[in-house]
């Protein structure tokens, strides 16, 4: 009883978990979405306009033609992290997302901080991606729309406002939002089409490209581009296929990295798929596969069909199909530019309103003083209000404990552990089966392989080439964290797994969830300071709300006073690493990803295709 612990009331307030009951559980949703529909759902958020530009950018400044390899690292990063995904999605199929994985299993603040940030990403992506939307448009009409508004409603706030207020970009949101009420249905027919038409024409660039594309580019010495008439070698490299090294790939790789961040939109559709456990992982696995080979074969054919230190970091499409001599080719390019950004726009929409919602219900956020079924915004086709969906969890529910210690694996907020804890129990557990010492052994052992791999890639964010130098005292420090989280590591694979039974989860743990942290925490380093500043003043708006609201009125607390509670959830010893993964992944995609976001979007607005 936490009435007899004033002292962890405070502490447990903030890290309790929410627990689930599968056996009777209610939904507003529909379930109407089938795989293909997540798919298509997945490759539409995530193949936005950047795969026609952001090859462009990455070729020419940072990587050259080894762009095919910048994005085959930070699709194999992705595709790590959405393993992560997939499994919390076989696990916990319910809407929330991030926000409910987090909640699950490290606790209420953790949860409040990932669905707080989720919605300012798709504030932000939303008000982004129609402005590129409109901006595009505009250069298809001589940019009348830009002119118009220019002399009628001009802006004189420099550097802070736009020129003007862009109302097309305004109805264009107003649109997709009054397209959302009509259901789930009518919306993913509207994505696959768009997805559809995007893919058709990445098609016709990549053949192209093969096509019209010479190989010969590929391998350019330094006398190509010095022949070049004002150019600047050094800019470019010393030649062949990765003229700027290593270190120019990993930056490249950082900046290719935020091209697959859509696909985390599938887990939002958890209570509106036909089978979540089946589906999810499935389409999230599938949609980044799709996506790394479009991106794959766009900059491959872009790299072929003109020199890279020719092609426009703002616009590629254009030089590229004028310099074969295809230049009419790209009004194509630019329907499948609407086209991509019409399913990226939707993409940002479609799961806001659900982490919202799933915020709301949990207490942690306000609800609307009106008749949830009076609004319909949140439903999938028609809301079946209070409708019992019967689910068999038997691989989450106990229902027959015969000792108590196995009894003691319940998340029941703290309880006394029954057994003692010695450091043999680290490598040498004495159950077979996740028990609390076990998960408290996980949880703390990846707090700090989370010190310890901060530490290390600031490290090697600011001091890389002092260590490729041979700097012993550098190397001798790393040395000794790796060591260090190797130990952590051995400890954590020590620990017993789940026995249940599920339709997807993640091999090789530790490891895989592991370099998932490790990859994202050294991205996560190459953040600006101005972003850090932004996203402080955000959260601490949500701190405010979460402290003078959220945290008196979570659903978790009444269930807390009650003692006929259900008792489903179950800790499980790889949960923590797992769920560590699925926040440090959106700490990053805060930090890093709005940066280059912004970056991108400013190409587009001020050239256009």
């Amino acid at each position: 009883d936490l009435s007899c612990r004033p002292g962890l009331e405070k502490e447990t307030m903030l890290l309790r978990r929410r627990t689930l009951d599968f056996s009777v559980e209610e939904t507003r949703f529909a379930r109407c979405l089938s795989t293909i529909d997540l798919i298509a759902l997945g490759v539409g958020s995530t193949l936005g306009a950047g795969v026609y530009v952001l090859a462009g950018e990455v070729a020419r400044d940072k990587a050259g033609p080894a762009i095919v390899l910048c994005f085959l690292i930070a699709a194999l990063s992705s595709v790590l992290a959405g393993l992560c995904y997939a499994e919390f999605g076989a696990w916990v199929p319910k809407t929330g997302f991030a926000y409910l994985y987090s909640y699950v299993t490290v606790g209420e603040i953790w949860a409040f901080i990932t669905g707080f940030t989720l919605i300012l990403s798709y504030v932000i992506g939303t008000a982004s991606v129609a402005r590129a939307w409109s901006s595009t448009f505009d250069t298809l009409i001589e940019e009348r729309i830009s002119s118009f508004f220019k002399h009628s409603v001009s802006i004189k706030v420099l550097g802070v406002l736009d020129e003007y207020p862009d109302f097309f970009a305004l109805i264009l949101v107003m649109l997709l939002t009054a397209l959302l009420p009509f259901g789930v249905n009518e919306s993913a027919l509207v994505n696959k089409i768009f997805t559809g038409i995007n893919l058709v024409v990445l098609s016709f660039v990549i053949i192209s490209g093969f096509v019209k594309g010479d190989v010969k580019n590929w391998s350019l010495g330094e006398e190509d581009f010095a022949n070049f008439t004002g150019l600047n070698s050094t800019q470019f490299g010393t030649g062949g296929f990765a003229p700027i090294g290593f270190s120019g790939d990993l930056s490249g790789a950082a900046t290719c990295f935020y091209a697959f961040g859509g696909f985390d939109c599938i887990a939002t559709t958890s209570e509106e798929a036909k089978n979540p456990q089946r589906s999810i992982p499935i389409g999230i696995v599938s949609s980044l596969l799709i996506c790394f080979f479009a991106y794959f074969g766009v900059s491959a054919a872009f790299t072929l069909m003109m020199p890279y230190y020719m092609l426009n970091d703002r616009s590629p499409p254009p030089e590229a199909f004028r310099y074969v001599g295809w230049g009419p080719a790209h009004y194509i390019v630019v329907v499948g530019s609407l086209c991509a950004l019409s399913t990226s726009l939707l993409g940002s929409m479609f799961p806001m309103p659900r982490v919202i919602y799933a915020m709301a219900e949990d207490g942690l956020l306000f609800t609307p003083y009106v008749n949830w079924d009076s609004l319909g915004l949140f439903s999938c086709g028609s809301l079946r209000t209070h409708s019992q969906i019967p689910t068999r969890a038997k691989w989450r529910e106990k229902t027959a404990m015969n000792d108590a210690d196995t009894a003691d694996e319940y998340s029941d907020g703290i309880k006394p552990l029954k057994n003692k804890f010695h450091v043999a129990l680290l490598f040498v557990p004495n159950s077979e089966i996740p028990t609390k010492i076990s998960g408290v052994n996980v949880y703390i052992t990846t707090a700090v392989i989370f010190a310890i791999f901060t530490v290390l890639c600031y490290i090697l964010a600011i001091q890389l080439d002092r260590i490729a130098n041979g700097d012993i005292l550098w190397i001798a420090f790393c040395s000794v964290l790796v060591v260090m989280s190797l130990v952590c590591t051995i400890i954590i694979w020590r620990q017993p797994e789940s026995k249940e039974s599920l339709l997807f989860k993640v091999r090789f743990l530790p490891i895989l969830p592991l370099i998932s942290i490790f990859v994202n925490i050294y991205l996560m380093m190459q953040m600006s300071g101005g972003t850090s500043v932004r996203f402080s003043v955000w959260m601490a708006i949500g701190f405010i709300i979460y402290f003078a609201y959220g945290m008196w009125n979570s659903s978790e607390s009444e269930k807390n006073e009650n003692a006929n509670q259900a008792k489903t959830f179950i800790y499980r010893g790889e949960d923590s690493a797992l769920s560590y993964c699925v926040h440090i992944n959106f700490c990053f995609l805060c930090f890093k990803v709005w940066p280059k976001v912004m970056t991108f979007f400013k190409h587009i607005l001020t050239s256009g295709f």
